[in-house]
């Protein structure tokens, strides 16, 4: 048997039904101003606070997470097989720049890196470093490392003598820009390697391994030092931000066959998993601010219904149903809830634009580094609609948690019990 639609005239009680509830719930509300204005108080406070937090640890994520990637990592890394066991400088891509073209075919964008260790001496000081060489043109279109030059500036590739260094290398050898430096290393044909650099730029805070042993020079010149005409140790990838992670990895896997890609998630598991983590701490914020609203709600209610309960059992013995009061209670907390978000979003307007624009310097607190990595000194906030959603309706949530047990009570009364009830 097909359902029945509802006649027009069924419609049209239902929906006199529908108003005389809402203006019976916006009435009783008011019947104890100052309870519903402190429970409004409390659920605008609450989501206040939560908005701006909320939006705060995502600006805080999203920023450590472009750090991370756009200075040196990138989204993926490509290496030769055995490399990330045991890097070593014979173990490289023989072909980087057919691999390259694979990959901007695939829509991606790649550089190639040459690494290998050494020893850096200036003055009467001497230190362990990280030679890192790279085509300056195409990394540019990958990292964002240029922008993090401190003093001096960045490399040159008419300059093949310049190099950039480490603030924590520079500061222990004693260098400035313009300052000479001496490396020493072993080449590819075994013999003893050595040169005379100067030093074009230091380095801002990147990250622990960066600060204490990077030298940045040319392609050309890593290759002559090191007598390393071809293949490349290193290849760092970007996506376009648009396109997933894992889609990347696979466009990378599948353009660059027997070569190992690994996503910058798998490269750095603790940084990954310490801002998957902050995303899960938001949650337990929010539901244990939101259970103290939660409670504050279902004390106020249940001390309405119980100063009503002769009034609900005269409504339940004129013909309101168990239902009419069940809806009637839930569109009181309902319409609480409703003047709350509100002004709880109204309230956080200026916090929003404030903490988006201009943000907390937390650089002068000096915490501009997280599980060795840098982070942006000044904490901005990114916030919207959806960032917005989380905290509505969670407290639309919780609050409705709070008032069922009121509401089935009041729903539940007797009319004889009731009008009895001192």
């Amino acid at each position: 048997m097909l359902p029945r639609w509802p006649s027009r005239a069924e419609v049209r009680y239902l929906e006199r039904q529908a108003m005389m509830l809402l203006g019976m719930a916006w009435r009783n509300l008011w019947r104890n101003a100052r309870r519903t204005w402190v429970t409004t108080a409390a659920m605008t406070l609450a989501l206040w606070v939560m908005v701006l937090y909320s939006g705060l640890i995502k600006g805080y994520t999203r920023g450590m997470e472009r750090s991370v990637r756009d200075l040196e990592v990138g989204d993926i890394q490509i290496f030769a097989p055995g490399y990330l066991e045991t890097p070593s400088l014979f173990t490289t891509i023989r072909e980087p720049l057919a691999v390259i073209e694979r990959l901007e075919h695939a829509g991606l964008v790649a550089t190639e890196r040459l690494l290998a260790g050494g020893l850096a001496a200036a003055h009467d000081q001497s230190a362990g470093v990280s030679l890192r060489g790279l085509d300056v043109m195409r990394d540019a279109r990958v990292c964002t490392i240029a922008r993090a030059v401190a003093e001096g500036a960045w490399l040159e590739p008419q300059d093949p003598k310049g190099v950039v260094i480490g603030r924590r290398l520079a500061k222990g050898l004693g260098l400035r820009p313009g300052a000479d430096m001496v490396v020493v290393t072993q080449g590819a044909d075994g013999s003893v390697a050595n040169d005379l650099y100067r030093v074009r730029g230091v380095l801002g805070p990147v990250s622990d391994g960066t600060d204490r042993m990077a030298v940045f020079m040319t392609q050309s010149a890593f290759r002559e030092l090191l007598v390393m005409p071809h293949g490349a140790h290193q290849l760092i990838v970007r996506r376009p931000d648009r396109m997933a992670l894992e889609v990347a990895a696979t466009l990378a896997r599948q353009a660059a066959p027997g070569l190992v890609a690994r996503t910058w998630r798998e490269l750095m598991p603790t940084v990954s998993s310490m801002l998957d983590s902050t995303s899960s701490v938001v949650l337990v914020v929010l539901f244990t601010v939101y259970l103290a609203v939660a409670i504050l709600v279902l004390n106020g209610m249940l001390m309405a219904v119980f100063e009503r309960i002769r009034e609900l059992g005269v409504l339940k013995a004129l013909g309101f149903g168990p239902w009419d009061v069940l809806w009637l209670i839930l569109l009181e907390s309902g319409l609480q809830t409703a003047l709350a978000v509100a002004a709880g979003l109204v309230a956080s307007a200026p916090g929003i634009l404030y903490l988006s624009k201009v943000g907390v310097d937390v650089g002068r607190l000096g915490g501009t580094a997280v599980l060795g990595y840098a982070v942006p000194t000044v904490w901005r906030g990114e916030y919207s609609w959806s960032s917005l959603r989380g905290p509505v309706l969670t407290l639309c949530f919780m609050v409705f948690a709070g008032v069922i047990y009121p509401a089935a009570k009041a729903a539940l009364i007797r009319p004889v019990s009731a009008v009895r009830h001192v």
